[in-house]
């Protein structure tokens, strides 16, 4: 027996006596789906508790959490959702890759989802509309796929003389293709040259930055994925390592040396995600709950990384900015 298939023994052994624990003080049992792990998911997740505190549930005392962790590896995620389900949970919550969301909706039709997602649910066929989610799921949402042609724009701002470019995309996402064309077309607006690069997995990255420094690219786009978010300090590395300025939706990028970020606030949208589950728990309907929409969006620019790659951050730009790191 291998190492991982011990931890999920163990976590499933584990996982009948605090049901049992629970049941018998009462309790309500919350199933958190995550496609990190716990030291990647651990700001997400104090946002959660967060939320889910503001309806009055404290963890340990008023409601048990099993938490299932597929540690980024996306083909576990139908079996840890499945593994729920089994365990008869009151509500699912779900938390980082969009894979996640479909695997929990595959394996149940009856207990609530709430998912936290980038991505608009609609057109992923997550729900039928945003004030009517219909079925067992809903969830919060915010501009990330749609502030990527923002991205670009900004990134090119700060470097005028670039005419190619590279985009970060994941081919594996459910809507990697609009995500391309989207791009594209606004890379045609600006008069750019956009290079499309794949990555799938952490593997691939060593070989994007190295196509990228081939091509001569000016600059990077990262499109909004669940992988990506996952290793946004490994991407922030590369971009240094590899002197190339380059934007991403998460502030933990520009905090870790990336150049720029500009996106939404995922720690607000896992707070209102704790408190739809809570509300859940008090016996409201997830159809009756509409998909939260989180419109608040960041720009933060680490002036530090400007200056080491010799860029001049424009002054109306820095007066834009919700945060200047130096």
């Amino acid at each position: 027996m291998n190492r991982r298939e011990f931890i999920t023994l163990l976590g499933g052994a584990a996982a009948w006596p605090l049901r049992a624990r629970a049941q018998q003080a009462g309790m309500p049992v919350i199933g958190y789906l995550s496609s990190a792990s716990p030291d990647r998911d651990a700001g997400r997740l104090r946002a959660f508790r967060h939320g889910l505190s503001e309806t009055g549930f404290i963890e340990g005392r008023n409601v048990a959490i099993q938490y299932r962790w597929a540690e980024e590896q996306h083909d576990r995620l139908p079996a840890l959702a499945a593994d729920l389900v089994h365990q008869q949970v009151a509500v699912i919550a779900q938390a980082g890759h969009v894979l996640g969301v479909f695997a929990a909706k595959a394996a149940t039709t009856a207990i609530p989802i709430v998912f936290v997602t980038g991505v608009d649910p609609v057109a992923l066929g997550l729900v039928a509309s945003l004030n009517r989610p219909g079925a067992n799921l809903t969830g919060v949402t915010t501009m990330g796929i749609e502030l990527e042609p923002k991205r670009l724009e900004l990134l090119h701002g700060l470097i005028p003389a670039a005419t190619t470019v590279g985009a970060l995309v994941n081919r594996m996402h459910p809507i990697a293709e609009v995500q391309s064309s989207e791009l594209q077309a606004a890379a045609r607006a600006l008069g750019l040259k956009l290079q499309i690069l794949d990555a799938s997995t952490e593997r691939d990255f060593d070989a994007v930055f190295a196509r990228l420094v081939e091509l001569q690219a000016g600059g990077l786009v990262i499109a909004t994925d669940g992988l990506f978010i996952s290793k946004t300090e490994h991407l922030a590395m590369l971009t240094v390592r590899h002197a190339i300025p380059a934007v991403f939706q998460l502030r933990a990028f520009a905090a870790a040396g990336g150049l720029m970020s500009y996106g939404g606030d995922f720690a607000e949208m896992y707070r209102q995600s704790g408190v739809y589950v809570g509300r859940i728990l008090k016996g409201e309907k997830s159809v009756d709950l509409p998909v939260q929409q989180v419109t608040r969006v960041e720009l933060i620019i680490n002036l530090k990384t400007a200056k080491a790659l010799g860029l001049e951050v424009p002054p109306t730009l820095l007066a834009r900015a919700d945060e200047v790191i130096e």
